[in-house]
């Protein structure tokens, strides 16, 4: 909507009586009109580079429909120093394939018509969240939707206040071998990834997260309480689910980095894996850009950090079982 039809249709408007509360909404349907630059907020991961060398590369996939990374905005942790070291060299990377470098997320957003929230460090994802919400942009919220289950929940607040949906996953999600499971035949499931901490965040917010939206992916929502064993190299969750199902999550802090699991089905035990790269990820964000249609659905996401954060409640308790709903209750 270019700045004269904007003003026309504004003036329109407020003559016929529309007024200040359809003016409230205008930037978010201005923001929907169907533009395809991208914005990066967070140069401190590798999915920032991922992303952009698949979708700004000499011959990019058809299947992108032209959405380009234009701008991005690099600073991510301030303090957290996997993170922070990497901010220069990606920063160059993406420089190479055309991306402008912004000062700020404001100057970002007048730039751009989607926004990938790349940074590592889930507890400043509230703040920037935040500002893509009332600029009216789609957004990707890459793991950790945020660095405590409050601000996951305050986040998807945000998300129905502003009527604008987001869309949050593990590229886990797509691991192979999952694209062959018949979901309502399955019985329960194990699934196991590195689970590396990062004291300034919930246990498996950092890492453990692809395990457990593995595990998530195939056995669903319902999950009603977990307990937890813990030792320095490995943590066991065990969650039951309403319908008497079980699913299991081991998480790793020794050895090979490695993701997979078995699904336990009415035809037989799947094996899943090995992962199957960004590149499925990435194909359902620009549907999600393109249409606001979100693959994953809210509920499903807050049950993900609610079953973590069960989990480290467990692990507080020396392995008792702990409800999901508990945790919920005492966040909000």
């Amino acid at each position: 909507m270019d700045s004269l039809n904007r003003r026309h249709f504004i003036k329109a408007a407020v003559t016929t009586g529309v007024g200040l509360q359809f003016m409230d909404i205008l930037p978010t349907l201005a923001a929907h009109v169907g533009g395809k630059r991208i914005g990066i907020i967070g140069l401190d991961t590798s999915h920032s580079t991922a992303f952009t060398k698949a979708l700004n590369g000499d011959n990019p996939d058809t299947i992108y429909d032209g959405y380009k990374v234009v701008a991005a905005y690099p600073q991510g942790s301030m303090d957290i120093e996997s993170s922070t070291s990497r901010i220069p060299a990606y920063t160059e990377e993406v420089k190479k394939l055309g991306v402008e470098i912004v000062g700020s997320v404001k100057d970002l957003l007048s730039k751009v018509d989607v926004v990938l929230l790349e940074t590592n460090d889930g507890r400043l994802h509230l703040q920037q969240a935040l500002e893509v919400f009332k600029a009216g942009k789609r957004m990707f919220i890459d793991k950790p939707v945020a660095a405590s289950m409050k601000d996951v929940l305050a986040i998807y607040a945000a998300s129905k206040k502003y009527n604008i949906p987001i869309f949050s996953a593990s590229s886990l999600r797509y691991i192979k071998g999952i694209e062959s499971i018949d979901k309502k035949k399955v019985l329960g499931a194990d699934t196991y990834s590195p689970a590396t901490l990062e004291k300034t965040h919930p246990d498996f917010f950092w890492y453990g997260i692809h395990g457990v939206e593995t595990l998530y992916t195939v056995m669903g929502t319902g999950c009603k309480s977990v307990s937890r064993v813990s030792t320095p190299d490995t943590d066991i969750v065990i969650g039951v689910w309403a319908d008497g199902r079980t699913g299991t999550f081991r998480g790793t802090r020794t050895g090979k980095h490695d993701y997979g699991g078995t699904v336990f089905t009415q035809d037989g035990n799947k094996i899943l894996g090995p992962y199957a790269g960004y590149e499925p990820l990435l194909v359902d964000i620009i549907k999600y850009f393109k249409t606001g249609e979100v693959p994953v659905t809210p509920e499903e996401t807050i049950e993900i950090f609610a079953f973590m954060e069960a989990a480290d409640e467990s692990k507080r308790q020396g392995g008792k079982s702990v409800t999901l709903e508990s945790v919920m209750k005492a966040s909000k």
